[in-house]
């Protein structure tokens, strides 16, 4: 099968397996003492980097045409939603933790959804 754009396939599935490496990194070297939150909103930002990575590497790499070629664009694009309130996530629920970072991150995650909700039914 030949590839769409093998290039960008390949950075991105390398981004897909880096983002994994660094979110463990990353929760690994959040510090002491165990802190939920912080695990939290880091493997929160980290899954959105691997979704998006992951959604980016399917739409670069599988060469189709029609009906499937429109699935993987909208779902490359929508993965671009989730990042974005995926990184807001450690912001919201770490140096901002309390009723303003919760609320800011329900909307940041509320606006995501309708974004996802518009490329899904655009």
């Amino acid at each position: 099968m030949k590839l769409k754009d093998p290039m960008s396939g390949l950075t991105h599935i390398i981004g897909a397996i880096f983002s994994v490496i660094a979110t463990i990194l990353l929760i690994y070297k959040s510090g002491n003492p165990f802190d939920p939150w912080k695990i939290f909103s880091f493997s929160i930002f980290g899954g959105g980097l691997f979704l998006l990575y992951t959604a980016s590497t399917l739409y670069h790499w599988i060469n189709v045409t029609g009906r499937a070629a429109s699935i993987l664009k909208r779902l490359d694009h929508m993965m671009i939603y989730v990042l974005i309130a995926a990184t807001y996530t450690p912001i919201c629920l770490v140096p901002l933790r309390g009723p303003w970072g919760l609320s800011l991150a329900v909307f940041i995650w509320g606006l995501a959804f309708f974004g996802i909700l518009w490329k899904l039914f655009k």
